[in-house]
């Protein structure tokens, strides 16, 4: 019996497969607004068979977008857009989640394939805001803008569109909340040492720099349903001896269990341009640190990087590595990738996608 294949409870919820879609923005949203794109894109794969499709990026407040064209859920009417979303996932088979989460000194950047240097605000960029004042590149480089020192209440203002967010995505339908705390934006910021220089109670020791993170955990969790999953994306590594180490997120993931979290998604780096969230053979030894903080921590976890193979992903769950792989460019590449690891694992393909497909190629 293959355990890709097996299901998963957390709570109430239960994952027909261990097979996800990992949070890919799309930058092809206006005003935060999802459209016919959102739909198709995951869509798609649910259809393809995934057990749980977590969407993009989506900003707590309109400044916490990475681009203007990252998805949004600070109103209304971008909720409203999602419902449709949801329901054709859950329809067709797929858990549905959604990260949320606020892209700090990373943010008001012009879209990858448009350079994704900072945009000045009269070229629609906007003010930013980080632990410090640091920028993340140097002046004259890419991403270049200084960031504003967050006050207390600005911080709180955050924390408070978390829980905000928080509620909207529980009325949009969807089942799983990720809270994003990796890659340099603003969470993650806060707890690494290689941005958070901060003489506060936010800042200097561990215990300091995490509290950003666990406040807003705390706070979020509250609203969040005690029967659906909460989960945390970490960068169990920044790539960097200066910055944080496996060791370290342990302890948060700890921290995060005590606090109600219930399985961790372990990516790595994004601090600095040092230490980029891909770089080269690295993307792959995040599957490792997924498996050391789920030993150490005993948390689950969802383990991400160069996940390609049917038999690389059965593995990595029979070997008690990760409870679910979340896979991104293959499934762009395939969004039928499940079907057809399923196929290449001798499961019963009838299983894993709707009839309408499965009846003329299961």
């Amino acid at each position: 019996m293959s355990q890709l294949f097996s299901p998963l409870k957390i709570k109430d919820v239960t994952f027909k497969n261990r097979i996800g879609v990992s949070p890919m923005c799309q930058y092809s949203s206006e005003n935060g607004i999802a459209n016919d794109w959102h739909r198709i894109h995951l869509g798609s794969r649910a259809v393809g068979g995934a057990g749980l499709i977590i969407a993009e990026a989506t900003a707590v407040l309109p400044e916490g977008r990475i681009t203007p064209a990252c998805a949004g859920i600070w109103n209304d009417e971008q909720l409203e857009a999602l419902i449709p979303i949801t329901r054709f996932l859950e329809k067709h088979g797929a858990v549905a989640g959604i990260q949320i989460g606020h892209a700090g000194r990373k943010g008001s950047a012009a879209r990858p394939w448009d350079g994704g240097q900072h945009l000045k605000n009269a070229e629609g960029g906007y003010d930013i805001m980080g632990p410090g004042e640091d920028p993340f590149d140097h002046e004259g480089t890419r991403l270049w803008k200084t960031p504003k020192r967050m006050t207390s209440n600005d911080i709180e203002k955050v924390q408070g569109a978390f829980v905000d967010a928080a509620k909207r995505a529980l009325l949009a339908g969807y089942k799983l909340l990720e809270i994003h705390a990796a890659h340099g934006y603003l969470l993650h910021s806060f707890f690494t040492p290689l941005v958070n220089k901060r003489d506060d109670e936010y800042g200097g020791s561990i215990e300091n720099r995490a509290r950003m993170l666990r406040e807003t955990t705390e706070k979020v969790r509250e609203v969040w349903p005690e029967n659906l999953p909460l989960a945390v994306r970490l960068s169990a590594s920044n790539w960097d001896e200066a910055g944080l180490n496996v060791e370290d997120n342990i302890q948060m993931a700890k921290w995060l269990k005590e606090l109600g979290v219930d399985i961790v998604d372990c990516s790595a780096g994004g601090a600095s341009p040092a230490s980029r969230s891909s770089i080269g053979s690295r993307t792959s030894d995040q599957i490792g640190l997924a498996a050391d903080i789920k030993a150490s921590a005993n948390i689950r976890t969802m383990a991400v990087g160069t996940i390609t193979e049917p038999e690389q992903a059965e593995n990595i769950i029979t070997s008690g590595q990760a409870d679910i792989v979340l896979l991104a460019r293959g499934m762009l590449r395939d969004p039928y990738w499940p079907f057809h690891a399923a196929r290449a694992l001798d499961i019963d393909t009838k299983t894993i996608m709707p009839v309408q497909n499965s009846f003329f190629v299961g």
